[in-house]
This record gives structure tokens, C-alpha cells and sequence, in this order.
């Protein structure tokens, strides 16, 4: 990491000031989101508070603006080097005194940042949770004021929590080190019994919370049967040509391959995992967020430190172990508030496999909660209904009314009467002696004449070719229906085996009909919708990528992430009104006072140059 000067003047103004100017003048924003003004409030108070808000919501300026108005420096906890680094980056280019210590610090930047927070010129300093409950550390502190204490991702202290880490759990500690100091805690995901126990480890019994939606209406959630995965992905990719996205694997093995995949097709993507070096994944990471990487092929090591605001679409190519998660890791796009989409292929043996993992845990109580969240995530992916509804109801929230923004909702599944097609498949199954597994089955069905089928003799059963009126997939979807809905059992401790349950009996006999939906195994074209720049006519389009090449350029010669200078939104913003002056560009969300000095003249530039005025 290079190293930034720590001497220029606070952007800090008297205490006094009104939160609204500092969040004009500072952050170049025009107005406060849901709940922030209040949790403000509640900080410069003196005041606890614990924040439960959504990826992109805002919580971060809950607790960096009051730091900039409480005496002393703000102490963060944050988990990732990676989420410091773009925190400070940010809050530097704002003007704000902020630092972070951690080991990824020469010894002479760290003795850099301690001599600045030393002599009280620093406004937030960003920390591990190692090095807050470290020996010493907390005593190098006595002598300075603490503005307030910030636990971001708060969710990782829970064990009931999808991401517990150890060392989050002993921060309940710090109360008590810094007495009378306003503690607040914060996170995108959690569940209700996950809220209770951070309130609980972290002692904010006391504090006022503070919830708004876990909804991001600006995500698209869509979910196909998995078919033919590397395919479906690049029929996804096509038409996203240069927008950032995120593709998550369950496995390294995966990792690579479908990295290796995308390469081939010329795409600019690359692997990242925890079994790669150090010095890869940093690459990787900062080639993503310096816009010079489109696609970066991850497990789920990936992302919890990723601020890069403009990633249009996240896809789970395997089927996440829990709600939490997916809602987390789909939340990573569209952070900027603008339309972009999350794309899930939902195939039964990923089910079989993770059904197969829970099994396996020792602890019956583990066990239990994570049978649970398996099945919740399952409901999530054959529902028939608002996608969004069903998420939101998980996390606690009640949705009136269809979200309009879902697979479920733009393209209702056909349903049909599958109670013949069903007693087909199960027929069939019991037919090849409940030995087999799904594409077997399919190709006796379908007729298929193979050296396997010929060698056990399937080709003289009454089942086979019966399904000839039918394409393979949709057999396979039918027949992974039956499996989700409980009327065929996938056995993966015998090599994936279709077998019928109890529950098949009736249907197989004809005592009962099923209604089945068509199969669904191609995402719908993104459209415009996609796209930062949608929206825009032609001429609108050519300013907005005038605009970021210039982003690019400014953000190069500083050594930050492009966002850093200025997010998506930001220009979109910029080519709808095209300020003529300083004061116009003052105007334009994400512009204050500092970025105005440093960004305004070439910005103006460019405008009016497109407009035919320079």
C-alpha cells in the first residue's frame, strides 16, 4: 500500500455544525437516506445504537460523519484489509483524516500513522479486531480521546451467524476499557435470533435499533435450472461485455475451471480462492477494483472486503449453503443503487450434495440450524412465487405485494398438469430397480439406445421410450421437481441414486395429481437494465464513457480505485445535467467541497467540450 500524507486539514467542522452541512460540504451528498439522520443523532448524543441496514443502504456515513463532529479520533473495527483500504481510500478522497493499522503496513507507515494518532491528527482509525484487543494497544489510547467505537460487520461476533469469527467474539470487552464511549454496531445481514446475540455479546441491551429494509430493489433475482452450467453462463455474459460482476463456486477446482472458461472466450476474468498466494489474490482484488479485471471466479473467501460500488451482477454458479449468505454475496452488487442483477443455477445435485454435508455434522444442534437454512435456501429456489417475498420474509421483513423485479415476476413459470409425466419418471425408476441415477433414467425414458442401458437390459422395460414426446430437459426438470418436492429421495452416499419415498405411492398409483411448471433453463436477456449508462440517448452515452475515461486517468495518477474519484452514479448524474460551472457541479450528488477543488476543473472540461462549448 502506498503511503498517503496525514498532515492536510481536517474537512472536519466545529462540533456545532449542522450534520446536513458536513454531508453536503464533505461527502457531496444532498440529502440523508432512511434511518441515518436518526442513528447520527444517537452518536453525537453519546448514545449506543446497533444498525441493521443493507449492502449499499449507508451504513458506513452513520457513524464517519458524527466522527467528524465528537472530539477525538473514531475507533473502527472492520475484519478485512481489503474493506479498510477502500474506507480510507474514500474517506482521504473526501478530505477526511482517516488511517488504518494493520500488517499490511511497512514498520515506517504503521510508525507514520501512530505518530499522527499520537499528535490528534487523525479523525478514524480502522483496526483489526486482533489489534484492538491486543496487549498495549488500548493503552497507546489513554492519552487520546475517543470519538466513538464502530463494529462493522457485527454479524461476524455471532455463532449463530453465517460468518462467525473467534476473534470478533472478545470486542464485548471494549466496553469496558472505554468507558462512556458510544458504541455502535453494525451489519447487512441477520437473521433475528444472529440480532440477539450480537446484542448480546457486544452488552447494547440499552441501545436503540435501528432496522430499515433488508430489501435492494434495484437487484434483479433470477434463478434457472441448472443445465448445462458452463453454457448457461455464457449465454448470461453475453451482451455484459465490460460490466464487473461476480462468479461464485463452492470449490476451488471450480474456481479454476470456469475462470479458465471465460478466459478462453476472451473475457478479462480471473480465479481468486484461499488456495492461491498471497500476492495473486491481491492482484486479482486490485485489478478488479481499479476497473482493469471484468469477471473475478471466487468462493465465498471472496468479496466481504470488496467496496467497488459499480458490479452489475453477481451469479452463483453452485447453490449457496444458506440464505444469509446468498442475500450477502448477491448484496455486493449494485451498490450504487443502480439496476443490476443476480443470476442462481439451481441444479438437485448441488442440493443432494449439501444435504448430504449436513448429514455429516457431529453437534445434533448444528446439525438442526443447518438442515434449516439448507431448506430455506431450497424453498428460496422452487419458489413459484415473488422471489423477494420469500427472501424478505426469511430475514424477519413482510413484503405486501409482488416486487415486479424477479425472474417469478417478469416471467411467471407456465405451469402444466404433470401427473402423467410424473408417474412416468417414478415408474421408471422403480422399474430400473432404484439403482440408477437421473440421467439414466431420462435416457430410458427418452428411448436412448447406449452401451449401459443395453448391458442391464433397459432397453426391454415398459418404460423405455415412453418419454420420446419429450426433450431431455425437460425430463430432467420434471424429475428434479419430483426430487425437491419430496416425492423422490437422491441418495449421494450411493452415487446419486433416484429412489422413491413414501410420499410417491399415491401419486405413482394415480390417487393424486401434481401441477409442475415448464422448465426454466435460460436467463432472459439483460436489456438495457444491465447497464450503468441505460437510460441515456446516444449523445449521453459517449459523454458518460468520455467521463470515465477521465475517471480512469485521475484515478491512476492518485493510486485509488476508480469509484474513489467518483462512483457510476455520480456520472450518470453528470451527463442528465451537465453542469456548466463550479457551483452547478457543487450540486451533483457525490460532489463536495474537496472533490470540487480536485476534480471539478477537468470534469467541466470534458462537459462542455462534448457540448461543442470549448
Amino acid at each position: 500500500m502506498s503511503s498517503l500524507p496525514l498532515s492536510y486539514p481536517s474537512a472536519a467542522a466545529d462540533p456545532g455544525r449542522d450534520p446536513e452541512a458536513t454531508l453536503r460540504s464533505v461527502f457531496g451528498l444532498q440529502a440523508f437516506r432512511p434511518l441515518q439522520r436518526e442513528i447520527i443523532d444517537d452518536l453525537l448524543r453519546g448514545e449506543d445504537a446497533f444498525v441493521l441496514m443493507p449492502t449499499g443502504g449507508g451504513k458506513s456515513l452513520c457513524y464517519q460523519l458524527p466522527a467528524l463532529h465528537r472530539q477525538g479520533v473514531a475507533l473502527v473495527v472492520s475484519p478485512l484489509i481489503s474493506l479498510m483500504k477502500d474506507q480510507v481510500d474514500a474517506l482521504r478522497a473526501n478530505g477526511v483524516r482517516a488511517a488504518m493499522l494493520n500488517s499490511s503496513l511497512e514498520v515506517s507507515e504503521q510508525a507514520s500513522v501512530q505518530h499522527a494518532l499520537n499528535a490528534g491528527e487523525l479523525d478514524l482509525l480502522y483496526v483489526a479486531p486482533e489489534r484492538a484487543l491486543a496487549p498495549g494497544f488500548l493503552d497507546r489510547l489513554a492519552g487520546q480521546s475517543v470519538a466513538l467505537l464502530a463494529i462493522d460487520e457485527a454479524h461476524c461476533v455471532s455463532q449463530w451467524g453465517h460468518d462467525f469469527r473467534p476473534e470478533y467474539a472478545g470486542l464485548g470487552a471494549l466496553r469496558e476499557r472505554l468507558p462512556g464511549v458510544p458504541l455502535i454496531a453494525l451489519t447487512a445481514t441477520a437473521d433475528p435470533q444472529t440480532r440477539e446475540d450480537i446484542v448480546r455479546v457486544l452488552g447494547l441491551q440499552d441501545a436503540r435499533r435501528h432496522a430499515t429494509s433488508f430489501d435492494r430493489p434495484n437487484i434483479r433475482y433470477t434463478v434457472v435450472e441448472k443445465h448445462q452450467p458452463k453454457r448457461q453462463l455464457r449465454q448470461f455474459l453475453a451482451g455484459r461485455e465490460g460490466a464487473a460482476g461476480i462468479v461464485y463456486c463452492l470449490s476451488r477446482k471450480r474456481v479454476e475451471e470456469v475462470a479458465e472458461g471465460l478466459r478462453a472466450e476472451g473475457l478479462r476474468a480471473a480465479a481468486y480462492h484461499a488456495g492461491l498466494a498471497a500476492g495473486i489474490r491481491r492482484d486479482v482484488q486490485e485489478a478488479f477494483i481499479r476497473d482493469e479485471m471484468d469477471i473475478v471466479v471466487a468462493t465465498v473467501a471472496f468479496g466481504m472486503g470488496i467496496d467497488k460500488p459499480n458490479v452489475r451482477f453477481v451469479v452463483h454458479y453452485d447453490l449457496p449453503r444458506h440464505l444469509e449468505g446468498y442475500y450477502q454475496e448477491t448484496g455486493r452488487a449494485g451498490r450504487d443503487g443502480l439496476d443490476s442483477e443476480a443470476l442462481l443455477l439451481f441444479g438437485t445435485q448441488d442440493v443432494a450434495t449439501a444435504r448430504y454435508q449436513v448429514e455429516q455434522v457431529a453437534d445434533d444442534r448444528q446439525r438442526r440450524i443447518e438442515s434449516h437454512k439448507l431448506g430455506a435456501m431450497v424453498g428460496f429456489a422452487e419458489s413459484l412465487s415473488c422471489r423477494r417475498q420469500v427472501l424478505l420474509g426469511y430475514l424477519g421483513e413482510k413484503r405486501q405485494g409482488d416486487c415486479g423485479n424477479c425472474d417469478v415476476c417478469l416471467d411467471p413459470p407456465e405451469r402444466f398438469d404433470g401427473t402423467e409425466a410424473a408417474r412416468k419418471v417414478l415408474s421408471c425408476v422403480y422399474r430400473v430397480g432404484q439403482r440408477f441415477g437421473l440421467k439414466h433414467v431420462v435416457d430410458v425414458l427418452r428411448g436412448s439406445v447406449n452401451e449401459r442401458i443395453q448391458r442391464y437390459g433397459h432397453d426391454r422395460l415398459s418404460t423405455w421410450g415412453i418419454g420420446k414426446d419429450l426433450p431431455a430437459v425437460a425430463w430432467e426438470s420434471i424429475t428434479r421437481q419430483l426430487i425437491h418436492r419430496g416425492y423422490l429421495v437422491q441418495d449421494i452416499a450411493d452415487y446419486s441414486v433416484l429412489k422413491l419415498s413414501p410420499e410417491a405411492r399415491d401419486l405413482l398409483l394415480g390417487d393424486e395429481r401434481i401441477e409442475l411448471a415448464r422448465p426454466r433453463v435460460k436467463a432472459k436477456p439483460a436489456g438495457k437494465a444491465a447497464r450503468a449508462s441505460a437510460g441515456l440517448d446516444d449523445d449521453g452515452r459517449r459523454l458518460f464513457e468520455s467521463l470515465r475515461e477521465l475517471r480512469k486517468q485521475l484515478a491512476e495518477e492518485r493510486g485509488v480505485p476508480p469509484y474513489v474519484v467518483f462512483g457510476d452514479a455520480t456520472l450518470l448524474e453528470l451527463c442528465r445535467h451537465r453542469p456548466r460551472n463550479p457551483a452547478e457541479f457543487l450540486s451533483i450528488n457525490g460532489v463536495g467541497e474537496v472533490k470540487l477543488e480536485r476534480f471539478g476543473e477537468a470534469f467541466l472540461e470534458v462537459i462542455a467540450a462534448e457540448a461543442g462549448d470549448g
